[in-house]
């Protein structure tokens, strides 16, 4: 299945990319890769995610990639990833 990486869910991965940079530009690179490719499991297994316990909703799942969560939607002609977000962070904010 085709995953689209919504508008949102890029800008956060470019702003963990400029927090992380100040202080190791290599490991930016290596962390935003890290979560991008999780991709591949979301097409492969888009279920494979749990549900986000704060929605409740069958499609509306995450994946955890070290410190983050790569919260996504599932729908019948692909798969968006809506948000990647620290797992400190409150997602309902």
């Amino acid at each position: 299945m085709k995953v689209h990486w919504t508008e949102t869910a890029e800008e956060h991965l470019d702003a963990i990319y400029s927090y992380i940079a100040q202080n190791s530009p290599q490991y930016a690179i290596l962390m935003v890769d890290r979560l991008t490719r999780r991709s591949q499991q979301i097409a492969d297994f888009p279920l494979s995610g749990r549900k986000v316990p704060e929605y409740k909703m069958e499609q509306i799942r995450e994946v955890i990639e070290g410190h983050y969560r790569i919260i996504y939607h599932i729908k019948p002609d692909q798969i968006d990833v809506l948000a990647v977000i620290h797992a400190s962070q409150n997602i309902l904010r």
